[in-house]
């Protein structure tokens, strides 16, 4: 174009230099060929304009995709910036699609994960998705768009997803894409070395054109998010592994702490044995080791074993002292319920140092336990012993003799244990065999050919002269059944003798079974000792005692003589209880009703009426009534109401009023067989009283 043309036209070459410096719109580039149009230009400079126009917008096109490309590259180093600063994979996912959606400026966005197990990809993170169905889908290697790049490792695109014949469609993945309503889907791979880890997906709900740049910007995207998701997975890793060796240096420190405090326990449970300790000592030092409070109870525990092992019962733990199959008690840790099993093996070894400890204890105990076993040989068997040596001698026993005593037989009932009543067993068996760490019982007056010789033989732990213990020369030793008869016996009276000391009494091996003297409280009677006695042994033995106890007896300082007899009394009562079928219990004649009676040296006609029909005497007595004669009459009528009221002249109802009456005063089974003999019994010697006391 001419200069004469240019002043002509001034909207010529040089506007679109204008129109390029400030970035008009496509629209303006137009204007300057219809300016010079409507100028009249000729056809020569309209096509230089129009050529000029080409020009300018090929450099407009490839300036704004010089500035896209640097503002996309921007947001991509962006983007990987604050990838690296993320440390958590979920969060990395996150930051990924919602970037890819913006990068893109897609309406969804999505990545799905390769499972190398299930040889498939998953879909793990989406955004903008609105379908569950979608959200969970799972596409086989060569399914699908994202099955194809995940198998070829490459990218695709298509701008109609379902009208797209060079993807493998199935029903699932058509419906999951169907539900989310997408057309047009741009796949690239997620790749680390030759390793596809997943496809990161940008998707349109409408058909659209990716562009080569947009999907070689995805790409780079994707290698950078893939750098990201194998960071986090490497940091995810590594604070798993941190974490584990953390816990295993604490479970090291905490094997290494228990492991020094176990050796620690078991030099102190050392020292103590060493030094004669005691049980109590044993309880601190574990306590102090274990971090709680160890206490030693007598009292069996339902939980604990029997092999020793420490068990939990409740928020305390629980293991059981014992030694021979015989439970002495347990230690019960309580204030630290969660023990480690080198803790637990702790408690455990401090209650078998316990049972030694006791089993020492008992093994000195025994020795005290013979001559205690003594004292009370020489007060059945010799009564006239000064009684002052005999109150001396309980004095260094700590027995008292100046209060009132009982008697108790006691015997254990298993059947192929027992003697039969009023059998005595054999002396050699009473001497004879004693079984490790307890010595032999010592052997009563009646059951040694000497009792000054069997009772020293038996304090020497040996027996008498002409008895031989075990097998003797080319001779048998005792049979099994004698063999275990024994050992009943010598577990019995070990564990009587443990019982008197306790309270105070003695305790000896006598005529197959054991006798005890024990005291007698202010308010306790004879039945309720015998039937403690008899708990407690069987509680011990964990089999059943059977316990008979004579009537009170008075102080064996005053009356020596007393206790012969009365210890003949109880073994009439235990025989009694035998033969009632009554084994196991405790009892004293009181019990026995009548037949206490004919079992007790004391013949308390009086204890015997007021035990079986005082209600109803006290009755009479209080209010005037003639119910005592009523059942008198009853019983002579033959228990028939009809004829009682011809006897006593009343209205029979009268006689069904008495008879209620005295069913509340005896109780509902007054008139059963064993009651109502002996309320007839009673009703004869209440009413000979008179006769009986002139």
């Amino acid at each position: 174009m001419s200069g004469e043309q240019q002043a002509r036209h001034p909207h010529g070459q040089g506007s679109y230099l204008e129109l390029l410096a400030r970035g008009a719109a496509v629209e303006a580039y137009d204007r300057p060929v219809l300016l010079a149009r409507a100028d009249g230009a000729d056809a020569a400079t309209l096509a230089e304009l129009e050529r000029a126009k080409q020009l300018a917008l090929r450099v407009r096109a490839e300036l704004e995709g010089r500035r896209r490309r640097e503002a996309e590259l921007s947001a991509l180093f962006e983007t990987a910036h604050d990838l690296a600063g993320l440390r958590d994979l979920d969060a990395v996912l996150r930051a990924i699609v919602q970037r890819a959606r913006s990068l893109l400026g897609t309406e969804v966005a999505y990545l799905s994960l390769n499972d190398p197990v299930a040889g498939d990809t998953y879909m793990r993170v989406t955004d903008g998705s609105v379908s569950a169905r979608f959200q969970q889908l799972r596409l086989g290697m060569g399914e699908g768009l994202g099955g194809l790049v995940a198998q070829t490792a490459r990218p695709y695109v298509t701008d109609d997803y379902f009208h797209d014949d060079r993807f493998q469609h199935t029903r699932t993945i058509d419906a999951g894409v169907h539900d989310e309503g997408l057309v047009a889907i741009l796949g690239v791979p997620l790749t680390l070395g030759s390793q596809v880890i997943g496809v990161l997906f940008a998707a349109d709900r409408r058909a659209r054109v990716f562009e080569r740049g947009q999907v070689a910007l995805l790409g780079s995207f994707a290698a950078h998010a893939a750098v990201a998701i194998d960071t986090a997975n490497l940091l995810a890793e590594t604070r798993t592994a941190l974490t584990e060796l953390e816990r295993a240096n604490g479970i090291i420190r905490d094997r290494s702490g228990v492991i020094e405090r176990a050796s620690e326990v078991h030099d102190r449970l050392t020292e103590l044995v060493l030094r004669g300790g005691g049980v109590r000592d044993v309880a601190d030092a574990v306590s102090e080791v274990l971090g709680g409070t160890v206490e030693f109870t007598e009292s069996r525990q339902p939980r604990a074993s029997a092999d020793g092992r420490a068990v939990r019962h409740g928020d305390a733990w629980v293991a059981a002292v014992s030694a021979g199959g015989e439970v002495f008690g347990a230690l019960v840790l309580r204030g630290n319920s969660r023990l480690d099993p080198v803790d637990r093996r702790t408690l455990e070894r401090a209650a078998m140092v316990t049972s030694l400890l006791l089993l020492a204890h008992r093994s000195a105990g025994e020795a005290e336990q013979r001559v205690r076993g003594e004292l009370l040989d020489d007060l059945i068997d010799t009564p006239d012993r000064d009684p002052r040596l005999l109150k001396d001698r309980a004095a260094r026993l700590h027995a008292d003799f100046d209060v009132r005593h009982v008697v108790l037989a006691a015997r254990l009932d298993r059947p192929d244990a027992a003697t039969p009543p009023g059998e005595a067993a054999p002396a050699a068996q009473d001497t004879a065999g004693a079984a490790p760490g307890h010595p032999a019982p010592a052997p009563s007056g009646k059951e040694a050919g000497t009792a000054g010789r069997s009772r020293a033989a038996a304090g020497r732990g040996q027996a008498p002269a002409g008895v031989t213990a075990g097998v003797t020369a080319g001779r048998p030793g005792p049979a099994p059944a004698a063999a275990r008869a024994h050992a009943d016996r010598q577990r019995l009276w070990s564990a009587a003798s443990h019982l008197a000391a306790t309270r105070r009494g003695l305790a000896s091996t006598r005529d197959g079974g054991t006798v005890l003297l024990l005291p007698l409280g202010p308010d306790e009677t004879a039945a309720d000792v015998a039937r403690r006695t008899a708990l407690d042994l069987g509680r011990t033995l964990r089999e059943p005692v059977t316990v008979g106890a004579s009537a009170p007896a008075q102080a064996p300082a005053a009356e020596p003589a007393a206790i012969g007899p009365a210890y003949a009394e109880a073994r009439r009562c235990l025989d009694a209880l035998a033969l009632l079928g009554r084994a196991g219990e405790g009892a004293a004649a009181d019990d026995l009703g009548f037949l206490g009676l004919l079992l007790a040296d004391t013949r308390d006609i009086d204890g015997f009426v007021e035990r079986t029909i005082g209600p109803v005497v006290a009755y009479d007595r209080r209010r005037g009534t003639d119910l005592v004669r009523t059942l008198d009459a009853y019983f002579a009528a033959g228990t028939s109401p009809a004829r009682t009221k011809d006897v006593l002249h009343v209205h029979v109802n009268t006689v069904a009023q008495r008879l209620e009456r005295i069913a509340r005063l005896l109780g509902g089974d007054w008139q059963s067989p064993d009651r109502s003999l002996e309320i007839q019994l009673a009703l004869r010697l209440h009413l000979m009283s008179p006769a009986l006391t002139r």
